[in-house]
């Protein structure tokens, strides 16, 4: 009867065990799931974390950092290409011709020299019957020009070491300037690169420009009155330190700091226009273009800068460093300016 007693006793608790459910299994909690875009309220696509590589070292430099291209999907599903989607292995969108570039070992002292060096058939005609201007540029880190819609030059160097660029084109007044600008990152998706002890450290941008006539006479250079829109915005670590005001996109609220890991940071992206670069599109919405000095942009070490400040340092038409409202966060940014 013991016995017996001891086996129901046995067969009780083990039904009642094999049906008691973990704490894992059982109806859940009311937690509360947090979504990335509760905190936000822009037009941007949202992303978080590390992008996949897709492209790696699409130009290689002695001490220069990586250049890869990657891949990253956003909460609404689409897909972006970063640090941007380029025209750098496009054969059709020609280079622009050295002024200053130490992985070529073209390190020129002055513009003279290069000019001496320059290729007349790197001139992009644009109208038969117009005028050859040139341009002189040093990008952090790197650019896409486009007159009157037509590529007229591109950057060399994506990412370091830092180079300076001269750009012929030939083409009747007025005439429209398009610049795509992309600060390079080498941690793809979230802006960042390697600097001051920091594996995820925010990295800065940077343009400035100078167009002169076949007289040797400024007739363009950088400042406030071009305009310049941002198209990707990282690190950013709260999506409640963003804002916008109509098309203004603004980031100046959002730290800066970085970190030692960025798989927790997020990134902005917004679609580009298709036509942005031409003639008659229409940039009156977008924001005027945020100058900068010379040493908040870091260029005082930089021959690629420091050889031609004669050039970009002009002292009655002084070239300012442009990019978007935010010179550190803004890592895409697309310039525009009509020369009348």
């Amino acid at each position: 009867m013991k016995k017996l007693s001891l086996l129901i006793l046995i067969t009780v608790l083990t039904f009642s065990c094999g049906n008691k459910k973990s704490k894992s299994e059982s109806e859940p909690e009311n937690i509360t799931q947090v979504n990335p875009a509760e905190n936000y309220s822009g037009t941007a696509s949202i992303t978080q974390g590390i992008a996949t590589t897709i492209t790696e070292d699409i130009y290689t430099c002695d001490r220069g950092r990586k250049t890869d291209v990657g891949e990253i999907s956003s909460t609404d599903g689409k897909t972006w290409i970063v640090p941007a989607k380029t025209h750098y292995l496009n054969n059709d969108f020609p280079f622009a011709t050295d002024l200053h570039n130490s992985c070529e070992g073209l390190n020129y002292d002055t513009a003279e020299e290069a000019l001496a060096n320059f290729n007349a058939a790197n001139t992009i005609t644009i109208d038969n019957d117009g005028e050859t201007y040139t341009a002189y540029i040093f990008a952090d880190n790197y650019f896409e020009m486009y007159v009157n819609g037509e590529p007229v030059g591109k950057d060399k160097v994506p990412f370091t070491q830092f180079n300076s660029s001269v750009v012929k084109f030939k083409v009747k007044k007025p005439f429209t300037i398009a610049m795509k600008l992309v600060d390079w990152e080498e941690h793809l998706g979230v802006g960042c690169e390697e600097n001051r002890g920091k594996s995820f450290h925010a990295g800065d941008g940077g343009l400035v420009a100078v167009i002169k006539d076949a007289q040797n006479n400024i007739v363009s250079s950088t400042n406030d009155t071009w305009k310049a829109q941002t198209f990707y915005t990282a690190p950013i670590e709260d999506l409640s330190c963003v804002s916008e005001e109509g098309n203004y996109r603004y980031s100046k609220n959002c730290s800066t700091e970085g970190g030692q890991d960025g798989a927790n940071f997020y990134a902005l992206h917004w679609e580009t226009p298709t036509d942005w670069m031409a003639t008659d599109f229409d940039d009156s919405n977008w924001p005027n273009a945020t100058t900068f000095t010379n040493k908040t942009i870091g260029v005082d070490n930089k021959p690629a800068y420091t050889n031609f400040t004669s050039i970009f340092d002009d002292p009655e038409q002084d070239a300012k460093f442009i990019w978007s409202t935010n010179v550190i966060l803004d890592n895409e940014v697309l310039l525009r300016y009509t020369v009348e």
